[in-house]
């Protein structure tokens, strides 16, 4: 993958551009996005990497994590994505972020059935300020009675100190929400110290006050608790801007939403989520339109740059769950006029 960028060096990350293998046919017949596909055929680098699920991450969450500086390349057996003291400095919490082991609590709702649990996609909760605060003031005395001080950060997005707990191994919201529930928990020392918190939480929160409000609004009941991204006081190293998700962590590490314009005067790399959410609850319709205006309002006058050469090297970061594709273009690549623009490298994924 492509990290070292030069002075006129461009990396855009574009998560879960790759369609799943199963519907890539036909999503790519459907697909009208010339300048990727001018992209793709002409390019001086192209290689897939297959990612491993084990760091119970997303590929493009452990890209953003190893882009800031603070976790190993997602290839590495140890990548993950150590992010909550970047997210709480997003949020205003520098001091506290400065001391001490944290992980991200978000509230959640889990779908319960008779064969398995589901932890619903966070973005759907619609958490306002007055819900959330509500709902921590609840939950921070438990955490404060064994010595696990809680923070609020934003709707939907808490801070819990444990340095204890600094081994647990944890998993992403966006990687769990589409699994069943049980193979993403927690594991290692201390997984059985957080559940017991996770079970105290439910039990104040389950006929909430806050919940029946919820309910009646025809939204879902907050009514579990998820944990993952722990991190100690390191500092991100590295500058990613960021665009879209929708969800609140990623809001936190993005100061400013960056535009095309502003990556040109300011080479480096920036993340484009807003594919994320589409593609996580299967809306293939709104995924084409939106990879579609990735291509005409980014993709576009980042190929005139390139030819222009006001853009030394263009990398593409193209991701799905399961893996990667990177691609490197340059305008001397550019000049490959036989090979003709295809999209059938989003494919191959292998």
């Amino acid at each position: 993958m492509f990290y070292n960028l030069g002075m006129t060096e461009i990396t855009l990350a574009i998560p879960f551009a790759l369609p799943p293998p199963e519907l890539g046919q036909d999503l790519i017949r459907a697909l009208k996005t010339p300048i990727l596909a001018a992209l793709l055929a002409r390019h001086s680098q192209l290689q897939y990497q297959v990612f491993d699920n084990d760091s119970r991450v997303l590929p493009h969450e452990a890209w953003l994590a190893h882009a800031l500086g603070l976790a190993s390349a997602p290839e590495q057996p140890d990548t993950g994505a150590p992010l909550a003291t970047a997210v709480m400095r997003g949020c205003g919490l520098q001091a506290e972020a400065a001391e001490g082991h944290w992980f991200m609590l978000q509230p959640a709702h889990v779908q319960i059935s008779r064969t398995h649990m589901l932890l619903s996609d966070l973005r759907g909760l619609q958490l306002n300020e007055a819900d959330s605060r509500g709902l921590y003031q609840v939950a921070r005395p438990l955490c404060e009675e064994i010595g696990k001080p809680l923070l609020h950060g934003a709707p939907g997005l808490w801070f819990l100190r444990a340095d204890d707990w600094a081994g647990l191994s944890t998993a992403s919201p966006d990687a769990t929400s589409t699994q069943s529930m049980s193979d993403w928990l927690p594991e290692g020392p201390h997984a059985r110290d957080f559940r017991k918190l996770q079970n105290e939480i439910q039990m104040l929160w389950h006929e909430h006050p806050i919940n029946e409000a919820r309910q009646a609004r025809g939204l879902q009941p907050i009514n579990s608790c998820w944990l993952w991204g722990g991190a100690g006081p390191s500092a991100a190293t590295g500058r990613v801007a960021i665009e879209g998700g929708g969800a609140p962590w990623l809001d936190a590490l993005s100061a400013a939403a960056p535009d095309v314009a502003s990556l040109l005067a300011q080479p480096g790399a920036a993340l484009l989520g807003e594919l994320i959410a589409p593609a996580q609850v299967g809306d293939w319709a709104d995924w084409l339109a939106r990879m579609q205006r990735i291509d005409q309002e980014w993709l576009t006058p980042l190929l005139a740059g390139l030819k222009a050469g006001r853009v030394a090297r263009l990398n593409l970061v193209l991701s799905h769950r399961n893996g990667w594709a990177s691609v490197s273009g340059t305008a001397m690549s550019q000049r490959k006029f036989w090979r003709k623009p295809t999209l059938n490298p989003l494919l191959k994924q292998s």
